[in-house]
């Protein structure tokens, strides 16, 4: 549907809990300029085929701009490129995505073994997770094409009849591009949703990585852009206003999760044994991943600022206990 002047919204599905993905079509007159293009599989190619045949009136898409390296961002982003599409994308974004659809492992490798078990999973898990082919963006993310035109912080770019000011976000995917145009548009991907938190997680390439203070001070950056008569068009969920309230609740809500955590921590605790301070619920099975890569990211962030410390098991998991 049309949310602004030359502007589509468009809703892909996902086959996951969050079950859609939000591209946006900027309609450039001779051709269109996509933002993101959802997973990669057989029925979204069939998907793309109708709509570009349909609401995009068999005009080409002449550009992709990609937000970040996630899959259900950039899945289809190589099969447009082979049809003819540039691709516009951070460079850390880029090498991202096409390091991990060329690395295709049948067994965990040795290094994710070890981040598992320094978080605390449990041997059942442990031996269950080394007996399966893990998942591998080559699942799920079309080959990607070398050569991309390259975005960064502050550049501009025209498309859909306006000028777009290139802003980098920090923290659920790193070097993430928001687009902020001249007439109160913006391009929020995953960066800026209404409603849910972003995933802020820690994986075995980085095992001590904070993102969470990479994200709270990129929340605090954007604060500096936002207005309310902004319409924020984001990677999922429904686009909203109203950008400087919901910036105050993404900050809120990892600082009173910190807070509650470090409460938590009164005696020594590994990364599983964290989920209910954090989330303040039972976390479903098919939830797990997601939640213990968000529990290391709050434990990196506490251990950065000095609030805790941690010790190995005589099982090698990370104990973590408040300083």
């Amino acid at each position: 549907m049309p949310v602004a002047d030359g502007v589509l919204w468009l809703r892909l599905p996902l086959p996951m809990a969050l079950d859609h993905v939000n591209i946006y079509a900027l309609d450039d007159g001779d051709g269109w300029t996509l933002v993101d293009g959802g997973l990669f599989s057989r029925r979204t190619v069939a998907i793309w085929e109708r709509l570009l045949a349909g609401p995009l009136q068999g005009r080409p898409v002449k550009r992709v701009i990609l937000t970040h390296h996630h899959p259900d961002h950039v899945g289809m982003v190589g099969w447009f490129q082979s049809r003819g599409a540039e691709v516009l994308a951070t460079r850390t974004a880029w090498l991202y995505a096409r390091m991990l659809v060329l690395d295709v492992q049948d067994r965990p490798s040795a290094e994710a073994m070890t981040f598992y078990r320094r978080a605390g999973v449990t041997e059942a898990e442990l031996a269950r997770r080394a007996a399966e082919r893990p998942f591998n963006f080559a699942d799920v993310v079309a080959p990607m094409p070398v050569g991309i035109t390259r975005l960064v912080e502050g550049q501009t770019l025209l498309a859909a009849g306006r000028e777009w000011t290139v802003r980098l976000g920090q923290g659920h995917a790193p070097d993430h591009a928001t687009l902020w145009a001249d007439d109160g548009l913006v391009l929020g991907g995953d960066q800026l949703l209404p409603g849910i938190s972003a995933n802020i997680g820690v994986y075995p390439t980085e095992p001590d990585a904070d993102p969470l203070t990479e994200w709270l001070t990129s929340c605090e950056r954007f604060q500096g852009l936002a207005d309310d008569r902004q319409l924020i068009l984001p990677g999922h969920k429904l686009p909203f206003t109203g950008l400087p309230f919901r910036l105050v609740q993404m900050i809120e809500n990892h600082t009173s999760a910190l807070g509650r955590l470090v409460e938590h921590l009164g005696q020594p605790r590994a990364a599983q044994e964290c989920f209910l301070p954090l989330f303040k619920r039972d976390v479903s099975a098919s939830e797990q991943g997601l939640a213990l890569v968000e529990a290391v990211a709050h434990l990196n962030c506490l251990l950065g600022r000095g609030m805790v410390k941690r010790s190995l098991s005589v099982g090698g998991a990370w104990l973590w206990e408040r300083v």
